[in-house]
């Protein structure tokens, strides 16, 4: 995490072809691309490549192809919306690795763009076999990822690749992660608050361990915050409890106590039959949680309580949403602590939102453009979060 990694701005790319993994995972329906978003992303460093004359060859996976070439997840109609986005022609690969690919690579002029067709109609790229990742490397002079949200992974084209083609270097996007998430974690400034929500505690121990040692507060909603207050001898009623989990959510309060960590718990809840809101749901205070209901969200009295816990905050990170929030009735927790970040950042402190359901939740609400910066790597901001090493990012160049 601490070594920095060199950049575009490290290269000479003129003349030259740069293979560049791009995260163009995107939702396709009917040939048509849904939510463009994550191609608008990796365009500065597609244009900058651009103008830098470079000879750009994009490679990305689509879906979960099963072992094999399969039209629903072709990235043709990728090459088509990036077209549109670049205003320039985008060739398309019929393929991402052989003779046929190396000849349309070769026969790039400056400035040019090809697109490689799915990495993973290949098992060998998932495999991270080296036969597959030379064959990729070929096709380039130089190596570039921008593909954040695949880095936790050492596939062909994120690890494999980077052994037979150097230098590899960090586009972007890529830079921009590690720089607001490494920068965050290392150097905060304080108040520090971590905001963690999501179903379960064990899918998130080592996120809570790792920033116990770093922040000043730690706000906990979303259905694991029942494991915590069982743990404490709280009713939860029909609520998500990881029975087996009440041992270490004990340790974690334990460990926030000797560390002089604050951790909060909510207040309230919104209680209710059923989880889809086919039932209604009612707020209530937590001791009042009858027997035959579920905990779906945090209450109004919790999303005040924590909005004035992050009040004085400089740094804050978020990962995992408050309660049920894909169904609206129960989403009101998520947009009242996102509305309180984005508040935050109007007036000068640094939030960053890792990955996942809460990016999507501060999507939906249109408050995207109000936070510092939203992780575009689900998986990938939650190991860096864990303090673990990407192997995509290992992979490149130090300075």
């Amino acid at each position: 995490m601490g070594d920095v990694k060199k950049g575009l701005k490290d290269l000479q790319p003129a003349g030259k072809r740069a293979l560049v993994r791009v995260d163009f995972n995107v939702p396709v329906k009917n040939g048509l691309v849904g939510d463009d978003s994550r191609i608008v992303a990796a365009l500065p460093t597609i244009r900058y490549l651009i103008e830098q004359r470079a000879r750009i060859i994009l490679m990305s996976h689509l879906g979960r192809p099963k072992g094999g070439p399969d039209t629903k997840n072709s990235l043709k109609p990728v090459a088509a919306r990036l077209e549109q986005l670049l205003g320039q022609p985008v060739a398309f690969a019929p393929d991402c690795v052989g003779p046929e690919v190396e000849a349309l690579a070769r026969s790039l002029q400056d400035g040019q763009v090809l697109l490689l067709e799915n990495l993973r109609f290949h098992p060998e790229e998932e495999a991270n076999d080296a036969g597959f990742a030379q064959r990729l490397a070929a096709l380039g002079e130089l190596y570039v990822n921008d593909a954040f949200g695949t880095a936790h992974r050492a596939h062909g084209s994120t690890e494999g690749v980077t052994h037979f083609l150097r230098p590899a270097v960090a586009g972007f996007l890529m830079q921009k992660e590690l720089d607001y998430l490494g920068r965050t974690l290392e150097s905060p400034r304080r108040p520090f608050v971590a905001v963690l929500g999501g179903a379960k505690i064990s899918g998130k121990i080592d996120v809570l361990t790792q920033l116990l040692g770093k922040v000043d507060r730690l706000l906990v909603g979303g259905a694991m915050m029942f494991t915590f207050l069982k743990a404490q001898g709280h009713p939860t009623g029909k609520s998500l409890v990881e029975d087996d989990r009440l041992d270490m959510a004990k340790a974690v309060l334990e460990q926030a106590k000797a560390r002089g960590v604050e951790l909060v718990l909510p207040v309230d809840c919104v209680a209710s039959a059923a989880a889809d809101g086919s039932a209604p749901g009612r707020t209530v205070r937590l001791e009042d949680l009858g027997p035959d209901e579920m905990g779906v969200d945090i209450g109004p009295e919790s999303v005040k309580l924590f909005a004035a816990k992050l009040q004085d905050a400089k740094t804050v990170v978020w990962n995992g949403p408050m309660g049920i929030f894909e169904v609206p009735a129960f989403a009101a927790g998520t947009l009242g602590v996102a509305r309180a970040m984005a508040d935050l950042t109007s007036h000068g402190a640094v939030t960053v939102v890792g990955g996942g359901d809460s990016v999507a939740a501060i999507q939906q609400a249109g408050l995207a453009d109000k936070f510092s910066h939203l992780s575009t790597g689900g998986g990938a901001s939650l190991e860096f979060l864990e303090g673990k090493v990407l192997p995509g990012v290992a992979a490149l160049d130090g300075i």
